[in-house]
């Protein structure tokens, strides 16, 4: 009963209200915030009930859900190989309506299929699919960029940017996800002098390149920042603000790299904030105009501590939501700093490197291990309002909301859930 009224509803959304969709890395937003479900009124009171469940083996590729359907990438053995493959569901019962391999991958440079003791994330597809105007966008580990027919799953045109661009590979492989603008895919991974790469969304034909930056896993968000319409890169060198229709630099803030950086940089007003693991930590930068262009002045630092390893948190009203935490697999905490000191509001342990987004006034949180919680938007304390296990395997995937409903996925399996 339940999944043929959500089939009706939910298609009818598909067609008519375009927020209601979850289509991209982090939301239509592009920075983990979307509007709370019409059917919730108070987290307490809510309750997960499953319409379905899918395999979803290996990797940490988030869902994206549009047009009555669900993307992610997974692992998938073919002809004695492992390849990343793109897998297209239905969003009624989670039945498989297409799927193409993207790439063979026998080991992840740095990986590891049991990977260490406390961790067991092991090997996987990190990167998030895109779905934009009927067509869906994959990049895959080996810095591949596809774009198919959401539809029917039919290729339409792709790349490979370490043949055709002098790509330079990182350890652990590409973890970014397509962002696009317009009708630009932008993307890093490019060598010297193509590092930033611009593609026609539609026929595939680079529209810019250029830079030097070597890549990192952190995606590019979009922004406006005193009214400058802009993609923030997070590459080696730091901080790039640029033109998504022309790749033009608008400016640049110098921030250290050590290992990896995978957490997109966070915008709040006239300030962008960013933070990596491996000894490196958190520092925000403040933009102003400078003449014709814009510059970035630092407003604080915190070195080796107030890290985000590869979660991207959320920011309300000044100040930032997420897991703040290094290595600190199943224990690291949800925290809340203030985005314009630096200063830790609350730390509340115990969940580890999953993910959040942000439903209005409501964080929606996914630990490590599987559990949808909800916390209230409040700098003074933490503030539980629900919480309840849904998921086996290790998550380090963005929870969902879309067509009024909440999707989710491990290492192991992928969900729908209905939010009564």
């Amino acid at each position: 009963m339940a999944t043929g009224v959500f089939a009706l509803a939910g298609f009818t959304q598909a067609e008519t209200a375009k927020p209601a969709e979850w289509g991209t890395f982090r939301g239509p937003n592009h920075d983990g915030t979307g509007p709370a479900p019409k059917s919730i009124h108070d987290w307490k009171q809510v309750k997960l009930s499953s319409l379905w469940k899918h395999e979803t083996p290996k990797g940490f590729s988030s869902f994206s859900v549009a047009g009555g359907k669900v993307y992610t990438i997974v692992t998938r053995e073919s002809e004695g190989n492992n390849n990343e493959t793109l897998v297209c569901l239905s969003i009624v019962d989670g039945k498989e309506i297409w799927a193409k391999p993207l790439t063979i991958m026998a080991k992840y440079d740095g990986g590891g299929d049991s990977g260490t003791p406390d961790n067991k994330g092991g090997d996987g597809p990190r990167s998030t699919p895109t779905v934009d105007d009927g067509k869906v966008y994959a990049i895959d580990a080996n810095l591949g960029v596809f774009c198919f027919d959401a539809a029917t799953g039919k290729e339409i045109w792709n790349h490979s940017v370490l043949k055709e661009h002098g790509g330079v590979q990182i350890k652990w492989h590409n973890a970014a996800s397509p962002v696009i603008d317009g009708d630009i895919l932008m993307m890093c991974g490019g060598g010297t002098g193509q590092a930033l790469l611009g593609f026609d969304k539609k026929t595939g034909a680079v529209k810019w390149k250029g830079q030097d930056d070597k890549m990192t896993h952190a995606t590019p968000i979009l922004a406006d920042i005193l009214g400058v319409h802009q993609a923030i890169f997070f590459t080696q060198k730091g901080l790039v603000g640029l033109t998504p229709a022309t790749g033009k630099v608008l400016w640049r803030a110098d921030f250290p790299y050590k290992v990896s950086t995978a957490a997109s940089p966070v915008v709040w007003q006239d300030i962008v904030y960013c933070s990596a693991g491996y000894g490196v930590g958190a520092g925000a930068f403040k933009l102003s105009k400078d003449g014709s262009g814009l510059k970035a002045a630092p407003i604080w630092r915190r070195e080796n501590e107030c890290f985000n390893h590869w979660s991207t948190p959320v920011v309300k009203d000044g100040y930032l939501y997420g897991m703040f935490s290094f290595k600190e697999y199943g224990v690291g905490p949800v925290a809340c700093v203030d985005i314009r000191t630096g200063k830790d509001m609350w730390k509340q342990p115990g969940f580890g490197p999953g993910q959040v987004i942000l439903a209005d006034k409501t964080v929606v949180a996914i630990s490590d291990k599987g559990e949808i919680v909800a916390i209230e938007t409040n700098p003074e304390k933490y503030v539980e309002l629900k919480r309840e296990k849904v998921l086996d395997g290790k998550v380090w995937s963005y929870p969902v909301l879309a067509y009024d409903h909440l999707f989710a996925r491990s290492t192991t399996e992928g969900g729908c859930w209905e939010l009564k």
